[in-house]
């Protein structure tokens, strides 16, 4: 079996930051896959589940909600293997086009104060598994990886 394009970057290179993963047609536009890098792979400990949870829910409810990207979301969600997230969008987009979004995105969440969204029984099938305190941590963590981002940080490392 071949391998897919996501197992052919060279992971012990990758640092956080924030990379166009993918670019798939889909009919007549294009969808860009985005890998929002948060930890260092196989060098810093990775998210756990209770924090990447909670930046999920508030990251989807945000991003679903922007007045500009609200229609162009596809998804958020977390990597299997929970060094950051991926983001879906319809269009064709850069990094950098994008970083003034994200950087939104992860002020709201370290700035993020009362009831996670979704974070219910009746709402979400594990809603107790969710830790704010440390994803406001880590979406303060990544606001200074992106108000420092270098040209490096934004494009997969060879």
């Amino acid at each position: 079996m071949e391998k897919i394009t996501s197992f052919t970057i060279d992971h012990l290179k990758l640092q956080p930051g924030l990379y166009v993963s993918r670019k798939d047609p889909v009919g007549d536009t294009l969808v860009t896959t985005f890998d929002i890098r948060m930890t260092g792979p196989n060098d810093e400990p990775v998210m756990n589940t209770a924090e990447m949870h909670a930046i999920e829910h508030l990251a989807a409810t945000f991003l679903r909600n922007h007045k500009d990207y609200q229609d162009k979301i596809l998804y958020f969600g977390p990597m299997g293997c929970r060094t950051g997230f991926y983001l879906l969008l319809i269009g064709d987009y850069r990094s950098e086009e994008i970083l003034p979004l994200i950087t939104e995105l992860f002020t709201f969440m370290k700035d993020f104060e009362g009831e996670i969204p979704g974070a219910s029984a009746k709402d979400c099938g594990n809603y107790l598994d969710m830790n704010l305190p440390m994803a406001k941590y880590l979406a303060r963590k990544y606001v200074s990886v992106l108000a420092n981002i270098t040209p490096e940080r934004l494009v997969y490392p060879d």
